[in-house]
């Protein structure tokens, strides 16, 4: 009973410490299952052999995962290096300019609708305190907000949901090619990345609090599209080539 209690102890912790890149997830997510998928119905529907399309899925699974990845990447930090560098402007003008600074303290709360006496004493508690100080400019004047994710797990979850859910489209062939014999591969492979667009849709509602059947239904409609896009892409390629 302790070692289970502990067990669910440790899992809720690290949940708890990874639930701010959800978002990241669900993203890499979307973009790992619509584009794999748009991959595998267009070599279908150029009546790819079984072998080229896990080729060609893998191949864009692992390329495109580590682009956006690199590209999720490099976006945190960049980010993160700007805000830095805005705090420590901040910071030296508080130090430097401090009435100056005091004034747009001042003009920031009256354009909220503070009036005196309140006003005055608003910007004396603000200003008392430096880094207060510094957090409230960054947040009312720059529209800054610091961001404690790390830019290494930003792009690690987004490579991680665009590999994993970005794997869905391509089970059926994988399956068929290690001699699990499937009948209709693409059909499964469709019914298989439907679900995996269901998931992603509910987290995706969770993400941005809208409602679950909304997010199911765009994210569906999304795939779908993409689907059906590359697979007439395909198929028109097909007799063009042949």
């Amino acid at each position: 009973m302790k070692e289970n209690e502990e067990f669910i102890h440790q899992k809720s912790s690290f949940l708890g410490r990874h639930q701010n890149y959800l978002s990241e997830f669900v993203y890499g997510g979307i973009d790992g299952s619509i584009t794999t998928f748009a991959v595998v119905a267009g070599a279908v529907g150029a009546g790819l052999d079984n072998s080229i399309i896990i080729i060609l899925g893998f191949a864009n699974l692992f390329a495109d995962g580590f682009s956006m990845s690199i590209g999720a990447y490099m976006a945190a930090k960049s980010e993160k290096q700007n805000i830095s560098k805005q705090k420590a402007i901040e910071y030296w003008e508080v130090e430097n300019l401090p009435d100056t600074e005091r004034q747009e303290i001042r003009d920031i709360y009256i354009e909220k609708g503070f009036e005196e006496p309140l006003l005055s004493q608003v910007v004396e508690v603000i200003t008392q305190d430096k880094d207060r100080w510094v957090d409230v400019m960054m947040k009312d004047e720059l529209g800054l907000i610091e961001d404690d994710k790390s830019p290494f797990q930003t792009g690690l979850f987004t490579f991680i949901s665009f590999v994993a859910i970005g794997l869905i489209p391509l089970l059926a062939f994988v399956a068929d090619y290690i001699n699990i014999e499937i009948a209709h591969k693409f059909l499964w492979s469709s019914i298989l990345t439907g679900i995996g667009f269901i998931l992603i849709g509910f987290l995706k509602s969770k993400v941005t609090n809208n409602s679950i059947i909304k997010g199911i239904l765009e994210t569906l409609l999304l795939g779908g599209l993409a689907a059906i896009v590359a697979y007439f892409v395909g198929d028109f390629l097909e007799q063009i080539i042949k």
